[in-house]
């Protein structure tokens, strides 16, 4: 095992993603671009603004303004989406302590077709507030700094795809990304990754037996924790043995660097199951194995009918936590409603702007299921179920969802013990944690719409025993009242743990909002 220092990440290589942004805009000049600037004017009641336990709570008038825009552009080359929104507050109090005053998140992602069937471009870069620890509020406001920071990604990856006839299809990835978080970065270890990818499969004259080789390798540079290599390969087989049914086997060898708490870092890798789809709006995927750390598995089976959708998915993978930020593992509803209009809506830009006016006319959440992300510089084996429902009626919908995750530590501690302090990194080792969210909204009129959402979460540390629960609930109407101008007015409540001693925090608040597109 080599572990060498790197250098701190340079700085000028986070402007990457935006360079390739433009180039991206510029590769068809005919593309079919929409450009909306947007303001947003929220005045809101907190009595717990800043999220510090009960008998610390003080209650403030907030005026927030939002300045904002969305992009789209679409072509026969290139796609490419963004949304960014500057927030600055005001409070009541100008001297109050733990309060945000201004808040940026933005979001972006597009592909170009540099040659037709031969060379395309992806790009990303995402900027949201995340958790530090699992043992604290999760449901943050936006005002409160309490367990929170901010995380920065971006990633560019250009793509090589051949086909050798109908025997064998090719794709080469190169993928540059970067992870980094704002105020506590000394003990995150802010990172840059090169990896590369291969993947070739059979073509379309294997209709009975299919394979698959895959290899990927990558190089992690960490500013405070070094440069390491990771690499797996993979050999897949698909064998049909009926219409519906196919068998599925898989072998390879994974390897990676770091100090590790078992000695173990490498091993074969082995799997066995089956793929049933009885119809193309039903499928099951299970797999059986065992890898380097034990046994293992997977699942994923997702059901489409007229007015539901559903999702069921089991992982169980090594992960690091930059990973999880750069392949978010929520699931997404756009993705779902995707899967849902797809019958009535062929067209793929019609069925997105669809899906988008839907989430917004019923005041959807933009992501399920999802774990309680938190910062850690280790590596991890985490095991994760998710169960995902939405249900569309003529003027309501009801989205169910549900998790549970586990994850145990596979390196040192000592890669953390900056980011909790000595005494307290352990609740971090091994971590167990669940959660539901129901949400259901109305539409009241063409206009008019009503929604209540409910969250609870549950983080367990295997080791310590300790529990940090955390529920929310929100209740709002909303109002279009013209093309370009919409009202809203939302009741909130939170009510989750401080942190390791227990002591308690709640937030009850009343917000209304009046935003314009310009």
């Amino acid at each position: 095992m080599t572990i060498t220092t790197a250098k701190r990440p340079d700085r000028a290589l986070l402007l990457t993603p935006l360079a390739l942004a433009t180039l991206l805009m510029a590769t068809e000049a005919r593309a079919d671009t929409k450009f909306i600037p947007t303001i947003g004017l929220t005045g809101t009641y907190s009595d717990n603004p800043t999220l510090l336990p009960s008998e610390q709570a003080k209650g403030q008038f907030i005026i927030e303004s939002v300045p904002g825009f969305t992009l789209s552009t679409r072509s026969r080359r290139l796609r490419f989406d963004a949304a960014a929104d500057w927030h600055f507050y005001g409070y009541q109090d100008r001297d109050i302590q733990n309060a945000r005053h201004r808040d940026r998140r933005y979001a972006g992602s597009g592909e170009a077709i540099l040659i037709d069937d031969l060379l395309s471009v992806a790009a990303s870069a995402n900027g949201s507030s995340q958790a530090v620890s699992a043992f604290g509020p999760q449901f943050g406001n936006q005002y409160s700094n309490t367990n929170r920071t901010d995380v920065r990604t971006w990633s560019i990856s250009p793509t090589l795809k051949h086909r050798f006839g109908s025997t064998a299809d090719l794709m080469l990835v190169a993928t540059r990304d970067g992870v980094e978080s704002d105020q506590i970065s000394s003990a995150y270890g802010d990172s840059l990754s090169t990896t590369a990818t291969l993947n070739l499969s059979s073509g379309a004259r294997f209709t009975t037996l299919g394979w698959g080789l895959s290899y990927t390798r990558q190089m992690l540079d960490s500013r405070q924790f070094g440069s390491t290599t990771s690499q797996n390969a993979n050999f897949s087989l698909r064998y049909r043995l009926s219409r519906t049914w196919s068998a599925l086997a898989t072998v390879g060898y994974d390897e990676y660097e770091y100090l590790a708490l078992r000695n173990r870092t490498s091993g074969r890798s082995y799997t066995a199951g089956f793929s049933w789809a009885p119809t193309s709006r039903t499928s099951i995927e299970a797999t059986f194995g065992h890898r380097y750390f034990g046994k293992t598995g997977s699942l994923a089976a997702t059901s489409r009918a007229r007015h539901l959708v559903s999702r069921i998915t089991y992982t169980d993978q090594v992960t690091t936590n930059r990973q999880q930020f750069l392949l978010p593992s929520a699931v997404s509803t756009s993705a779902l409603l995707d899967q849902l209009f797809s019958s009535s809506i062929p067209d793929p830009v019609m069925r997105a702007e669809a899906v988008q006016a839907y989430i917004k006319a019923t005041g959807l959440p933009p992501s399920l299921a999802n774990d309680v992300n938190y910062l850690s510089n280790r590596y991890q084996r985490e095991k994760q179920l998710q169960a995902a429902y939405i249900i569309t009626m003529p003027h309501s919908s009801l989205v169910l969802s549900a998790y549970k995750s586990e994850r145990v530590a596979l390196s040192t501690q000592q890669s953390d013990s900056e980011l909790l302090g000595n005494q307290l990194a352990s609740l971090n080792d091994n971590v167990r944690q669940r959660g539901f969210n129901a949400s259901f909204g109305y539409r009241l009129s063409a206009r008019t719409s009503a929604n209540v959402s409910a969250w609870t979460t549950r983080s367990t540390s295997i080791g310590t025993g300790l529990e940090s629960p955390s529920h929310a609930f929100t209740a709002g109407m909303s109002r279009q009242f013209d093309r370009k101008t919409r009202g809203s007015l939302e009741l909130r409540h939170i009510s989750s743990v401080f942190d390791a001693r227990g002591r308690d925090v709640t937030e009850n608040a009343l917000a209304a909002t009046l935003s314009v597109q310009l």
